[in-house]
């Protein structure tokens, strides 16, 4: 078998331990979307991607037509992520659009393959200090968002791109529930 598909066919190992978790987001994020609420998504590089292509699904579709749901990946809004880094500090591109877009009870994803990213640690910051639930999809643990989040799925390897090829098993999964959940 090649390196990197065993290194990917044991990490995805680690996701069927955390299946009950899986669900059980799912099961959140649909009642908290289809109740009028959001999810806010944030990540860096290829973590960036994957939060675009979460609110992808869920604004469009995953597999069945339903309603749009109000999902926004923070990184996208060049205009305010420059502006934000700008005034700010790249620290706080994340986190102030948390403040601005955030509402209680809204849930706020953030995907880091470190765990450590100083911009999405500072999101969870503050989007625990205004009332949003927080999930991280991180790379191994203990990592500082893993501890900061409400709950936090940690893949078990070091190696970046296996840890983003199981985070997006994990969000087409969350994705599934939801459309169950919500048909």
């Amino acid at each position: 078998m090649h390196p990197h598909l065993l290194r990917l066919s044991t990490a995805l190992s680690a996701v069927d331990c955390e299946i009950p978790k899986i669900h059980a987001w799912g099961s959140k994020l649909a009642a908290v979307l289809s109740g009028g609420g959001r999810l806010l998504v944030c990540g860096n590089g290829g973590s960036a991607a994957e939060a675009q292509h979460l609110t992808a699904e869920l604004v469009g579709r995953y597999r069945d037509d339903r309603r749009p749901y109000a999902a926004i990946p923070l990184h996208a809004d060049t205009s305010s992520v420059s502006a934000i880094a700008n005034d700010y500090g790249a620290e706080q591109m994340y986190a102030r659009q948390v403040r601005a877009h955030g509402r209680f009870g809204d849930v706020l994803m953030c995907l880091s393959t470190s765990g450590a990213s100083r911009n999405v640690v500072a999101a969870a910051e503050t989007a625990r200090g205004c009332g949003l639930t927080t999930w991280g999809l991180t790379g191994p643990a203990p990592n500082p968002l893993a501890e900061l989040c409400d709950e936090a799925f940690a893949v078990p390897v070091e190696d970046t791109a296996t840890v983003q090829e199981v985070h997006l098993a994990v969000i087409h999964m969350l994705c599934e529930v939801i459309e169950k959940e919500c048909s």
